[in-house]
């Protein structure tokens, strides 16, 4: 009981979400990187693109938060698309050598992470709705 009523409320609900703070490292992350970066048009207009699919990750989760559940998972999903957006950024990112070897591990293993949350949280979305009511569409066998 004692804890309840130390535990701070939040008004938005995404923002007791874990993945919606592991969403908001991630980002932390690209402007560290484009930071760092050299600065030239190319690499400039390349980190805003990168910035806008990682910024992508957290709004997702954000507006799907607020909607009934089944909207919540499509909202998710858009979120794990935006992740793998960034895995090709990423990708990219080190072949023209805008990051560090170093670099792009931490942002693979950042991104593997959501998934993982990601999928967590759909799944758990979608055992708690009422058969049928998410449709045979929502299914994704991505992890």
């Amino acid at each position: 009981m004692d804890n309840e009523m130390e535990r701070p409320t939040t008004f938005f609900r995404f923002e007791d979400l874990r993945i919606y703070h592991k969403a908001l490292e991630y980002v932390d992350s690209i402007y560290a990187m484009a930071r760092s970066a050299k600065d030239d048009y190319y690499t400039r207009s390349f980190f805003e693109r990168f910035l806008a699919a990682a910024t992508s990750i957290a709004t997702n989760i954000a507006e799907g938060s607020s909607r009934n559940k089944s909207q919540f998972v499509y909202y998710l999903k858009m979120a794990k698309s935006s992740v793998r957006e960034c895995v090709v950024l990423s990708t990219m990112a080190q072949s023209q050598k805008f990051i560090t070897a170093d670099g792009f591990e931490g942002s693979k293993n950042h991104l593997m992470e959501m998934t993982k949350m990601i999928g967590a949280l759909i799944g758990s979305l979608q055992r708690s709705v009422r058969p049928g009511e998410l449709g045979s569409d929502d299914e994704e066998g991505d992890g």
